[in-house]
């Protein structure tokens, strides 16, 4: 500042002329030159104040929400004088959020950022050089020369990107700046360990919003809604989820049904209806398949028992609304060498995992069954009028239970759905969306009506993630409704046929009787019998 201080008092000394307009020759016509030097006289003298940051305290962080080319980079913005002519000069040298943000931190969004011309090409080669050339847009994005040509400014900015996973993927292995540029990740979770500070901090989270947006206070009842729905979003009681911007909206939503009522505060009640009308706008396929069950167009027994054949449980995800649904799953069995015959495979509509998740049952059965003889069966396995695909391993252990059923020839209770995947001892394993399956077969059983047995059998390991709505935990406190936790797969066998398991005997046989003795004993014949056939030559 001093060396530009001392240069313009210098230029004023020599040119103190100027500033005298009795000095100067008057011209009765102006030319072209006299109107432009009246309209320019004193420009040398003038200061652009391109960045100020005067009254930022500590350092400038910028937020870039829409990052064009001249909105990151600045640009020399031109205008048209009295004769039409194009002009610019330095004042009219405007900064851009990175010069904005020096010494400081530029946060951008990467897929804006990446999907704007010229913008992510000149923001590596900036940052690359740790230079930063102002320049009019045409110039940036399309070569134009232009008339002026500031010197490059000396660039110390930390630059964050925020985007989601899969966009940083794809640039780490197409783009090799990339990696060289933005050297440190950071993944955010989408949940956050429930405790105390957590909680607090969701409290304070709920008052910012309300002061900010003017919101209804929200009282005791409805600050506990909110947090309950963070958990059911996490999907965990033990967890809390970090999508704030949906819960933001839950409270913008309650606060209108607040004022709706002509209450003074937001309750319970309020954010309930915030979530249920939420629900409401989006849910129209799932109502649309509850519809065909209940008409009978999709097949679904919640009554009675039956052979071979049992209700999975699946979920629905459309992006913004998952819901649960059951599924008819059916085994047929009968004497064979191919094992286990995945349908859903051979029509190609089984996914990796459930694929996987039909060997491991086939595993359980060889090291159930075939230690003192040969497996000599087929069974075929397929989830029933599923026309788009199936993938995921949670329906492995309800695919057991309907081959032993199968096989021992004893039915399956119809009102129990089941869900939980399976390993080669028969241990139950968790699985994901637990909540949205225990609700989807609960919305069928409510629907045809209640007969006070019907529930649903979920992996041991799931309880702790249960935050069921309202209506379900109510009519599971009345008797209405049962949820069976389990840990094995002789546990939910006894539950879907009132046989016992069965133990295996120091003989090498099973507890007469039971589920696995009349598995054996079946499976004894069909070796038995397919010995003969291969002895005879058939």
């Amino acid at each position: 500042l001093k060396t530009f201080f001392d240069e313009l008092t210098k230029h004023i000394l020599s040119n103190l002329g100027r500033f005298n307009p009795a000095q100067q020759p008057q011209s009765m016509i102006p030319d072209e030159k006299s109107q432009r030097h009246e309209v320019n006289e004193f420009l040398e003298f003038k200061v652009n104040v391109v960045v100020d940051n005067s009254k930022t305290e500590g350092v400038p962080i910028i937020i870039e929400t829409n990052p064009r080319f001249k909105n990151v980079f600045g640009t020399i913005e031109r205008e048209i004088d009295k004769n039409g002519v194009w002009r610019s000069d330095f004042t009219m040298i405007k900064a851009g959020s990175l010069l904005n943000a020096n010494g400081g931190y530029l946060i951008l969004y990467a897929l804006d950022t990446l999907v704007e011309p010229g913008v992510w090409q000149n923001l590596k080669r900036t940052l690359r050089n740790q230079q930063l050339e102002i320049q009019s847009v045409e110039a940036g994005l399309f070569g134009a020369t232009s008339s002026l040509k500031p010197e490059p400014v000396e660039l110390d900015v930390k630059v964050v990107m925020i985007g989601d996973a899969y966009v940083y993927h794809i640039l780490y292995e197409a783009d090799d700046d990339f990696k060289k540029i933005f050297k440190v990740r950071a993944d955010f979770e989408v949940e956050m360990k429930r405790d105390e500070s957590s909680i607090n901090n969701y409290i304070s989270f709920i008052k910012m919003i309300c002061e900010e947006e003017k919101l209804k206070a929200f009282d005791k009842s409805g600050v506990a809604e909110v947090i309950e729905y963070g958990i059911r979003l996490a999907g965990r009681q033990s967890k809390l989820t970090t999508r704030f911007n949906i819960i933001a909206d839950v409270m913008r939503e309650a606060d209108y049904w607040a004022v709706k009522d002509g209450n003074g505060a937001v309750s319970a009640k309020h954010v309930r209806k915030s979530i249920e009308e939420r629900i409401e706008r989006v849910k129209m396929i799932e109502e649309k398949i509850k519809e065909m069950i209940i008409e009978g167009t999709i097949l679904i027994d919640s009554v009675g028992a039956k052979v071979g054949q049992v209700n999975g449980l699946s979920v629905y995800d459309t992006g913004e609304y998952s819901f649960g649904k059951p599924s008819r799953i059916t085994v047929t069995t009968s004497m064979g060498k191919a094992g286990v015959i995945n349908i859903e495979r051979e029509a190609e509509l089984s996914g990796p995992t459930h694929d996987k998740g039909v060997l491991i049952l086939s595993g359980y059965l060889r090291r159930m069954y075939a230690q003192d003889k040969p497996l000599a069966m087929s069974a075929s396995i397929a989830f029933e009028q599923s026309y788009s695909g199936v993938d995921g391993d949670s329906a492995s252990s309800t695919e057991i239970y309907a081959i032993l059923s199968s096989l021992a020839d004893i039915p399956l209770r119809q009102d129990i759905a089941v869900t939980g995947s399976v390993n080669q001892k028969g241990e139950i394993q968790p699985i994901g969306g637990i909540n949205q399956k225990i609700e989807g077969f609960f919305e069928v059983c409510k629907a045809r009506g209640f007969t006070g047995s019907q529930g649903v059998i979920i992996p041991h390991q799931n309880v702790s993630d249960l935050m069921l709505r309202q209506d379900v935990v109510e009519a599971v406190e009345a008797g209405k409704f049962h949820i069976y936790s389990i840990k094995t797969v002789d546990e939910g066998i006894e539950i879907l046929t009132g046989y016992p398991a069965g133990k295996r005997l120091k003989s090498g046989l099973f507890t007469k009787n039971s589920i696995h003795n009349l598995v054996d004993k079946k499976l004894i014949e069909y070796a038995k019998r397919w010995k003969e056939i291969e002895a005879s030559g058939e």
